[in-house]
């Protein structure tokens, strides 16, 4: 059966399920995984498999190009024996397999990452952080004290979740100033939405690094590197806007005056900033630390201890428990400290559910052999650099559509993950991060009413719909596409492989 077909046919399931029947993410991507894996032949299973165990041993092996013809069959029929060995499971046999391989290579850290956010939310350390910036560049450097407070906390902290701290604080913020309101906003949702598509722990760029087996570290520093060009674009869109449109600040007397409150509220109620920091920088240096210093001559001890600290499952946990450390500190009671941690790991086991049955989807469509399918079809002359703006424009469609840009990306991976995997060492013309940072980049353009981060700036700001498609939609298109253009330069100028 043609991969396409069966492509089209799993997309139109999620979208379908998503839009139409208003089904939640999981049972959309777990019926497309089950429907595409039952229609897809046997045999074309078999082909895909032996295509992807064979790639994956000649990388292992790292042997040239040009020496791939010479291959000794051995390599052949190994891969064969074990593409026909897995394709003797039941469809479902084959979905349940792939979810729980997701699941070992992502659910402890987002369940961490879970804790870790709803810890400095709940502690007061999110805000500290934002007061601390706000202390730094003063009032008048307000916009860029929420931009970089906004980019910090986007790392550990879900959008969502961000938005509804930081946009009361931008409002107290504005009563001092009585101006810039709209620069606060665009401000908050340039610095908080980047990190939440590039950099981990955060769900979709996690996920889209272990599917493509890239290093967490690596994943973490290019996110990064990425994300300051895109947030400053973001933010330079909202000083061009502010100038041309003027959003009036609509709250009740009732709703100022416990914004003024919050802005009376003494520092000395928060965590100090060292203690709210920590829980976000460390395990960055820690994965950040860990790849670093693999390339280096230092002693073998240092490396050993390093690759240990720098496990990303334990790197997280050790700030987690800092984390919950601070939240314990300022939370006497022990009862409501159980009810912080009941909820950030029930959020959790929503997001695990999503990314698992995604992966399940998207190890379901590889097996369709729609990688080497899409490459047979752009020809072996293409300039490989064309799979990046692909990805792009892919991510940023199946978000328009169904809303979600971690959906989006999973959906995405599951496409050209298995086309980049599947190429041959000399094709590769740049490393696999880029690709990644693609489809970041590709799930943040033409957000609109089918998101939820939409509604939640839209009623939290009191933005008109209008008003939140000139700033929060126009502003993440513009951040995407400066992205994927960054992306595209360092793919051709620092291909890293």
């Amino acid at each position: 059966m043609d991969p396409f077909l069966l492509l089209l046919i799993g997309l139109a399931t999620v979208l379908g399920g998503i839009l139409w029947l208003r089904l939640h993410p999981f049972l959309a991507l777990f019926i497309a995984a089950l429907l595409v894996a039952g229609i897809t032949p046997k045999e074309q299973v078999i082909e895909a498999l032996s295509s992807k165990y064979f790639n994956e041993r000649i990388k292992k092996e790292k042997i040239p190009a040009k020496e791939i013809s010479n291959v000794n069959t051995s390599y052949q029929e190994e891969a064969q024996t074990k593409a026909t060995t897995y394709a003797s499971k039941t469809p479902i046999n084959r979905i349940t397999t792939e979810f729980g391989v997701t699941c070992g290579k992502i659910g402890i850290i987002i369940a961490l990452a879970c804790l870790i956010g709803r810890c400095l939310l709940a502690s007061g350390a999110a805000e500290r952080i934002v007061r601390s910036a706000l202390s730094v560049v003063g009032e008048k450097g307000a916009p860029a004290a929420f931009l970089a407070s906004g980019f910090t906390l986007g790392i550990p902290v879900f959008f969502d979740s961000l938005f509804l701290l930081a946009v009361p604080m931008a409002k107290a913020m504005w009563l001092k100033l009585r101006k810039n309101y709209l620069l606060l906003l665009v401000a908050l949702i340039a610095g908080g939405t980047m990190t939440h598509s590039l950099v981990p722990p955060t769900p979709g760029p996690l996920y889209v690094a272990e599917v493509l087996d890239i290093n967490i570290g690596t994943m973490i520093l290019a996110g990064l590197t990425v994300g300051l060009f895109t947030a400053s674009a973001g933010y330079l869109y909202g000083v061009w806007l502010n100038k041309r449109m003027d959003i009036p600040f609509r709250e009740s007397p009732e709703s100022i005056e416990k914004l003024e409150a919050l802005s009376a509220k003494d520092t000395s109620e928060l965590p100090s900033l060292i203690a709210s920091l920590t829980p976000i920088a460390l395990p960055v240096l820690l994965i950040a630390g860990g790849t670093l210093i693999g390339h280096t001559n230092a002693p073998d001890t240092v490396k050993h201890l390093m690759s240990i600290l720098g496990d990303k499952n334990i790197a997280l946990a050790i700030a987690a428990g800092l984390a919950l450390w601070t939240l314990a500190s300022r939370v006497k009671n022990t009862k409501k400290l159980g009810e912080q941690m009941q909820g950030a790991l029930k959020e959790a086991g929503l997001i695990i559910l999503i990314c698992c049955a995604g992966g399940a989807f998207g190890s379901i469509l590889l097996q369709t052999g729609i990688g080497p399918h899409l490459q047979s079809k752009m020809g072996s002359n293409v300039d490989a650099i064309w799979l990046l703006p692909l990805a792009f424009i892919l991510t940023t469609v199946i978000r328009a559509a169904q809303g979600s840009a971690t959906v989006a990306m999973i959906t995405a991976v599951g496409i050209f993950g298995s086309m980049f995997t599947s190429m041959d060492t000399a094709s590769q013309s740049y490393h696999a991060v880029y690709l990644a940072l693609a489809i970041g980049c590709g799930s943040k353009p033409l957000p609109w009413m089918n998101d939820s981060g939409f509604w939640v700036i839209s009623k939290m700001s009191g933005m008109t719909e209008k008003e939140t498609l000139q700033t929060f939609t126009a502003c993440l298109s513009v951040m995407g596409v400066v992205g994927i253009i960054i992306t595209i330069i360092g793919a051709k100028l620092f291909p890293l492989v």
